[in-house]
């Protein structure tokens, strides 16, 4: 079975399609030019942090300790999906929580200069642990749930997959 993970909780709160294909490494178009924009602006922005930090199964964008406390930084090209942003990062809040790390996170928009604190709060682990149950509901279904179009499918990399 394939296990949860911060990806899985981002595509959910994007489109649970994505999340039935991602565990499934049907990986959308690698070429598509929103995906390399993405991919440009991760690897080009905050050089001088540590980053691509592994821990248990999770790869965190950026990892830095400042004044004592520990501050999980994620990369996103946009503020457009902040809530999908905001818990995948809170779900590696938690998962570090629970290896006895106490930390907070950063979501980090290079192109719009912009920078949001995040805190893991009981009802955000109460809706993490909803969405959790829900996205393993969902990699059970035999075959992906049905396309819909939504305001994201005109940017999405899997668009041609759902609407060909």
């Amino acid at each position: 079975m394939v296990k949860v993970t911060g990806t899985l909780v981002w595509y959910y709160y994007i489109c649970k399609r994505e999340v039935w294909l991602m565990a499934r490494e049907i990986h959308p178009n690698q070429e598509d030019p929103f995906i390399e924009i993405g991919r440009i602006i991760s690897e080009e922005s905050y050089k001088r942090e540590k980053r691509g930090v592994k821990i248990a199964e999770m790869i965190l964008d950026v990892l830095k300790v400042k004044n004592g406390k520990v501050i999980v930084g994620e990369i996103k090209k946009s503020s457009k999906f902040e809530k999908s942003a905001t818990m995948q990062l809170c779900f590696y809040l938690s998962n570090l929580k629970k290896l006895g790390i106490e930390a907070k996170g950063e979501l980090l928009f290079p192109n719009e200069k912009k920078k949001k604190e995040v805190y893991l709060t009981d009802k955000i682990e109460e809706e993490l642990n909803k969405t959790k149950e829900e996205i393993e509901e969902i990699l059970k279904f035999e075959k992906p749930p049905e396309v819909k179009r939504i305001k994201f499918c005109r940017k999405c990399a899997y668009e041609e997959f759902c609407f060909a």
